[in-house]
C-alpha cells in the first residue's frame, strides 16, 4: 500500500469508502439508525470536493497497486483530524496505522504541536493506542437520532 496526496479524481471513491466504512460499523457500537444519519448514502464527488475545498484540508490517500484508493485521512491546519476511514475489506490490515503514521509525520514536519479528533467508539481504541487522551464524550442530535463521539487530543511536543 502506498500513501499519496489527494487528487480530485479520488473524490467519488473517498465518498464511497466513507459510506461503506460507516455502514460496516458493528451494531454494538452504533445502531442502524445512527449509521444511517451518519451516512445514508455515499457522498457524491461534487459534495466531497465542495467540503474539502472550502477548508485547507491535507488529505492523505492509501492506494493499492492499481492506484485505487482504499483509505484516507484528513488533516486541517489546526491539527484537527477530520475524517479517517478505510474500505471495510482492509479492516485489521494495518492500513489505518499506516495512514495515521503518515499523518503524524506530516503534522510534526509542519510544526504542529497538537492533534485532535472526534472519535467514534471504534476509533477511540485506535487513538488511545496512538497516545491520544480522551477529553469528553459529546452527544448530539442529528435528524432526531442521538449520536456521539469522543473528543480526543495528542500533544506532539
Amino acid at each position: 500500500m502506498q500513501i499519496r496526496d489527494f487528487r480530485t479524481a479520488d473524490a467519488a471513491r473517498l465518498g464511497e469508502i466513507f459510506h461503506l466504512a460507516v455502514q460496516a460499523t458493528p451494531d454494538a457500537e452504533y445502531s442502524a439508525a445512527q449509521r444511517n444519519v451518519w451516512s445514508a448514502a455515499p457522498i457524491t464527488a461534487e459534495r466531497y470536493l465542495a467540503r474539502v475545498m472550502a477548508g485547507a484540508h491535507r488529505i492523505f490517500v492509501a492506494v493499492d497497486a492499481q492506484d485505487d484508493p482504499q483509505g484516507f485521512i484528513e488533516l486541517q491546519p489546526d491539527g484537527h483530524i477530520d475524517c479517517f476511514y478505510r474500505a471495510p475489506s482492509y479492516r485489521a490490515s494495518g492500513l489505518g496505522q499506516q495512514l495515521y503514521d503518515h499523518l503524524e509525520v506530516q503534522a510534526r514536519s509542519a510544526g504542529m504541536s497538537r492533534l485532535y479528533v472526534e472519535a467514534s467508539d471504534a476509533a477511540q481504541r485506535f487513538f488511545l493506542r496512538q497516545g491520544f487522551a480522551a477529553l469528553r464524550l459529546r452527544r448530539f442530535d442529528r435528524l432526531g437520532v442521538e449520536i456521539h463521539h469522543m473528543l480526543m487530543e495528542k500533544h506532539l511536543r
